[in-house]
């Protein structure tokens, strides 16, 4: 098993280039800016002087701006799941519609589990296709993301999902080598856990709650896609690994659209352990522990 391939190191800006979010979110957008705000070390609010209040990201690893927009564009061109307007991006920011917060409720939360079931039947080419005019090396938070395809999702997942992280992790020490047999086992068994099969779904591929933004307007917007074709039931495993608020009321307007295939609650560890272990590489051995045992249960 190969780990993620990591991308080549991103050149020296290009001469003119911006290198602050004023100067970006102008560029960018064609309007001057009246102030910018920093929210962490690579996010600012910034008031253009027309009104409009825009995000402005910054990532210097290569084509992750790139892939960050190519998914956005794919997710708003389902019709479905509402995500921020892209306003423009370059190599290195990406600028976008700033949504106000509101809070979680009930009635949002079923209208977006409507939304995302429709969202998942606009569909991918393949499994692993990434969008279009979007990168094959992409990312799924600050790790590596390769979008190669697959023609069936249980040999896809294990080949390009699982097993790649899973050496990272030993690699890292994070994962002792002698438990990445429990992982291999549980990838070997995939194609008996899988389920009926079904078609490619387009996936937002980084779904848990934090990527979830509930609007002042009672709508949910969707941000910081890892966009893919993959199985369905891998974005829905993944808001309830990390929790989401209203989740019954979301799986609830989901079925009311596309019902899960039966026994998909035991399917739920086996979608879970690809983001357990892109989390144990990110974040240390807690996360190995619990991708371990959720590995050790599905084999």
């Amino acid at each position: 098993m190969s780990s993620p391939r990591r991308p080549d190191p991103e050149p020296d800006p290009a001469p003119g280039s911006c290198s602050d979010p004023a100067c970006a979110a102008a560029g960018l957008t064609g309007t001057s800016v009246h102030r910018t705000r920093p929210l962490s070390g690579t996010l600012w609010e910034a008031v253009l002087d027309d009104g409009r209040t825009v995000m402005v990201k910054r990532s210097d690893e290569r084509d992750a701006v790139r892939a960050e927009a190519a998914g956005l564009r794919w997710l708003a061109a389902a019709g479905t799941v509402r995500v921020p307007a892209v306003y423009g991006h370059d190599e290195r920011w990406l600028v976008t519609e700033r949504v106000p917060a509101g809070a979680p409720g009930a009635g949002a939360a079923v209208r977006f589990g409507r939304d995302l079931a429709a969202l998942h039947a606009a569909g991918a080419p393949a499994f692993g296709a990434p969008p279009p005019d979007g990168p094959e090396d992409a990312y799924i938070g600050l790790a590596p993301l390769r979008n190669a395809v697959g023609a069936d999702w249980p040999g896809w997942y294990a080949e390009h999902r699982v097993l790649p992280y899973l050496r990272s992790a030993v690699d890292a020490g994070t994962v002792r080598p002698g438990e990445a047999a429990v992982v291999e086992r549980a990838s070997a068994a995939l194609p008996g856990l899988a389920g009926p099969a079904e078609a490619p779904a387009r996936l937002h591929g980084d779904l848990w709650n934090g990527n979830v933004l509930w609007g002042a307007d009672g709508e949910v917007r969707l941000i910081d896609p890892a966009a893919h074709g993959g199985h369905r039931e891998t974005d829905l495993a993944m808001l309830a690994l990390f929790g989401c608020p209203w989740l019954e009321q979301v799986r609830e307007g989901y079925e009311q659209v596309a019902p899960l295939a039966a026994g998909w609650e035991e399917r739920v560890g086996a979608h879970q352990l690809f983001p357990l272990l892109v989390h144990a590489v990110l974040f240390g051995r807690p996360y190995a522990e619990r991708a371990l045992a959720v590995a050790r249960r599905v084999a």
